[in-house]
């Protein structure tokens, strides 16, 4: 893997990590195209650096949020901060749950099975299209919608699924406000994307050349600098309603890797 190639998947990732347009599908779709033997054999580790990148720029962006609610976590008591800790611990189960017991039969979904992930992302964009269309309300997230989207999230480890798009759509169909829907999606993933990393680790599953540093160094800081740049839009869409332009786009990309799948 050379620079140029560390930057365009890193903003690949920075942009498809927050867009509701699913990070695994596009990666599936473009093993597809490039073939198996275009991945560096260190893919493992940059995804890793990646993801991680993604993870630090949603902390950026959020920033304010996450020192307030830290800071009420030092109190000790209970209120709004806490709770809402409370939801995001709650959205987790269900995709711990489905990664540690099913983590070989999804891993089996990642073999460029491109008509699935046209169909799943067919699934994405009726899921965008419908939430584009909800009506306006200002309820707050609750432990039992903390957990139905949650649910939504783990649906969204299949290559495919947006994981964005699962988890605000879901929100905002079960009448949570867009922003507030929005920020919970972002803040939900945090811990997901850190805990990921740390199995990783502690599996020994990530090796490290002092060579890949330049390259490593690039995917991150286009990851970074593009995930910022994406969270901060996908916000201002959703409080917008303009959901339903990636739904088009998925639609379109998702017929076509089914055509693709079936035909080609």
């Amino acid at each position: 893997m050379d620079i140029l190639d560390a930057i365009i998947l890193g903003i690949i990732q920075g942009l498809t990590e927050f867009l509701p347009v699913s990070s695994s599908g596009h990666l599936e779709l473009g093993k597809a195209l490039l073939g198996e033997n275009r991945l560096p054999a260190e893919s493992l580790l940059f995804t890793v650096v990646v993801h991680f990148a993604t993870a630090l720029s949603t902390i950026v962006v959020f920033r304010k949020d996450i020192v307030e609610i830290i800071s009420a976590l030092l109190k000790f008591e209970r209120n709004e901060e806490t709770l809402f800790v409370g939801k995001i611990l709650v959205s987790m189960i269900p995709a711990v749950i489905i990664g540690v017991l099913f983590e070989e039969e999804l891993e089996s979904l990642f073999g460029g099975k491109i008509v699935f992930v046209g169909c799943m992302l067919i699934l994405t964009a009726l899921l965008l299209f419908l939430a584009d269309k909800a009506k306006y309300t200002n309820k707050p997230v609750g432990f039992l919608q903390a957990l139905i989207v949650g649910v939504a999230q783990a649906i969204a480890i299949l290559p495919g699924i947006s994981r964005s798009g699962a988890t605000i759509s879901t929100s905002v169909l079960l009448g949570i406000d867009k922003n507030k829907a929005a920020r919970f999606s972002f803040l939900m993933v945090i811990p997901l994307i850190f805990g990921k990393i740390a199995k990783d680790i502690m599996d020994g599953a990530l090796s490290y050349d002092t060579e890949g540093f330049t390259y490593l160094s690039a995917g991150f800081l286009a990851a970074f600098v593009s995930g910022i740049l994406a969270c901060t839009w996908m916000i201002k869409l959703v409080r917008q309603s303009k959901l339903s332009y990636f739904s088009i786009y998925c639609l379109i990309v998702g017929l076509i890797a089914i055509i693709g799948g079936l035909y080609l």
